[in-house]
């Protein structure tokens, strides 16, 4: 089943547009996990127990488990295996090098992880996306316009045509790269306006919007610029907000609590 098929079952399945990054800070994981042999694990884990029918997608993001040392992968690949097969799971890794590097990360990603998408920077270019956009069946995610403060220093830029770079990568993205239809884009909940902008020019293209929840992006803003025709075509990641929702012995049912306080939020702004 591709990627998309997925996504779209599982959004159904739910009623929910919302995606749960993974992003296991150590420094800051509720204390009753720091007993079990692989905390990390365990705090995942339990994360996507009190989710799994709230979301429709999950979004480990790499370099928290790098940051674990050597058994850090391992982690990471008993997390996304511990994911329900129904929902599908996005490595944010934001890959993008040329040639045989490429094509290692890909098949890290999508062979040895078993992730169903995956993030991609494309300031490298066509080129080095191809090896990821190969696998027909699998989600290729790309950063356009990104919810950092920073994001405006190169994506804002002008270009010849008068159109800023995040356009070009849209279009780009739009026309010469999604030969398979397993492309989608990175556009951050906190600029609106570009959001718009974006899916103006891509009407039928998946969104990610990361931004909402502990970024203090508009929810309402962002969901109104950004669906497509249907009322479809995101999804809302949140992290933070939901993973450290408590420090306390309730993390796990705050965690849920929020998780469903958002779904049913996305939800509302997208019926108004």
């Amino acid at each position: 089943m591709s990627f998309q098929t997925l996504l779209e079952s599982a959004s159904r399945r739910s009623q929910s547009l919302l995606c749960l990054g993974l992003d296991p800070d150590v420094a800051r994981l509720p204390r009753q996990f720091a007993t079990q042999p692989d905390p990390v694990f365990a705090f995942c884990a339990a994360m996507i127990d009190a989710t799994a029918d709230l979301v429709c997608v999950y979004k480990p993001n790499i370099a928290f488990f790098e940051a674990l040392g050597p058994g850090g992968m391992e982690t990471l690949h008993r997390v996304i295996q511990h994911v329900p097969k129904h929902v599908p799971v996005i490595l944010d890794a934001k890959r993008g090098d040329i040639g045989s590097t490429s094509e290692a990360y890909a098949r890290a990603a999508f062979e040895q992880l078993g992730a169903h998408a995956v993030t991609l920077n494309p300031y490298l270019g066509g080129d080095a996306l191809a090896p990821f956009l190969a696998y027909a069946d699998r989600g290729c995610i790309l950063l356009c316009k990104t919810s950092n403060p920073g994001s405006a220093d190169l994506q804002d830029l002008p270009l010849a045509s008068g159109q800023p770079l995040y356009m070009e990568v849209a279009r780009r993205a739009r026309d010469d790269w999604n030969g398979n239809a397993n492309v989608g884009l990175v556009v951050g909940a906190t600029h609106p306006g570009q959001l718009r902008a974006v899916r103006e020019l891509c009407p039928t293209m998946l969104l990610l919007l990361p931004g909402i929840g502990a970024q203090g992006g508009d929810l309402q803003a962002a969901v109104a610029a950004a669906v497509d025709a249907q009322g479809e075509g995101i999804i809302i990641n949140a992290s933070r907000s939901i993973l450290y929702a408590s420090a306390g012995d309730d993390a796990v049912p705050a965690a849920r609590a929020e998780a469903l306080r958002l779904r049913d939020a996305i939800n509302a702004a997208r019926d108004s």
